[in-house]
């Protein structure tokens, strides 16, 4: 997936990210200044974005916590979409409706 880092996101914007493989990192402003000088000082800059521990880390200068949806999160990590993660709960909707038959 991609990344899109702010320090605001409208909320039709994030959703339409999230659903297209466009992880929208929001952080602090004070942390995106900082991104922003570190860039223009080097353009090679190493910055990482850890999905699983929701962080970024702007090499050798700060680290910042991000939020993101724990369901969208799971279908970034496993490369779902809406369908894929459903498909990916087929035994556990079959065992419920067999136990609801019964």
């Amino acid at each position: 997936f991609k990344i899109a880092v702010s320090s605001f996101f409208a909320d039709i914007l994030r959703n339409n990210a999230l659903n297209n493989g466009l992880l929208p990192v929001q952080v602090s402003p004070k942390f995106l200044s900082l991104l922003f000088q570190k860039i223009k000082e080097s353009p090679t800059l190493e910055v990482t974005v850890n999905l699983t521990e929701q962080t970024i880390n702007i090499q050798n200068a700060a680290s910042e916590h991000f939020e993101i949806d724990s369901y969208k999160k799971k279908c970034m990590l496993n490369g779902f979409d809406d369908i894929d993660y459903l498909i990916s709960l087929k035994d556990k909707i079959i065992q419920y409706e067999n136990s609801i038959q019964k």
